[in-house]
């Protein structure tokens, strides 16, 4: 299977279609902030250096980030899905030199910012942000509560509306540059994201085959 970068504003539905990515098709899914917790914790010489950068509010090089995801890759076995990564110009050029000759494609999830604001607004999560809901479109069986593990659900202080939509600012200021890459490159793929969960699942699946 192609590996798979996905690309979209904050709420665009990419972590909601990467579960369902990983229970169907068996992908690996990679997200940056996962790996830099999980180095922390293991107290691995990586993780020692990233936990000295961050005590010292400073944010993560692209270095150690490049640094971080060779070190967690195995491509020969493994198909994974890049979300959140990468986020910048030169981060998507890092990225194609890791993945060298395995084959890839970008998705953009293409969503108009007032129904990303709307979407946002909504969304709830698991304490660890492994569980994604939404009190309109994919709310759970049980008010605040997760489906699959019982636990509360909260809102992160950044899908409150004002945070949201300076995010999405910044957001657009920085992606137009990784998306004419990717097309440069014909790996660009665009998916319309306000669509129903299985119909955007189905659109993903139709364009990366």
């Amino acid at each position: 299977m192609k590996n798979l970068i996905l690309l979209g504003a904050p709420g665009s539905g990419k972590g909601t279609q990467s579960q369902l990515l990983v229970e169907r098709l068996s992908y690996k899914h990679i997200s940056t902030g996962n790996l830099l917790r999980s180095e922390i914790e293991k107290k691995s010489d990586l993780g020692l250096r990233v936990k000295e950068v961050m005590d010292a509010g400073k944010l993560v090089s692209d270095e150690l980030v490049e640094e971080l995801l060779k070190a967690n890759l195995k491509l020969e076995d493994d198909s994974y899905i890049f979300d959140g990564y990468p986020r910048n110009l030169d981060q998507a050029k890092t990225l194609t030199g890791i993945l060298g000759h395995h084959d890839y494609t970008a998705l953009f999830f293409k969503l108009d910012t007032e129904k990303l604001v709307e979407r946002l607004k909504n969304r709830r999560v698991t304490k660890d942000g492994k569980y994604i809901y939404n009190l309109i479109t994919n709310p759970p069986k049980t008010s605040g509560v997760c489906d699959v593990t019982g636990e509360p659900l909260i809102q992160r202080d950044d899908d409150k509306e004002e945070v949201v939509r300076k995010r999405m600012e910044v957001f657009e200021e920085t992606i137009n540059p990784v998306l004419s890459y990717y097309k440069d490159l014909g790996k660009f793929v665009e998916i319309q994201a306000d669509n129903g969960l299985d119909k955007i699942y189905d659109e993903i699946v139709s364009k990366i085959n």
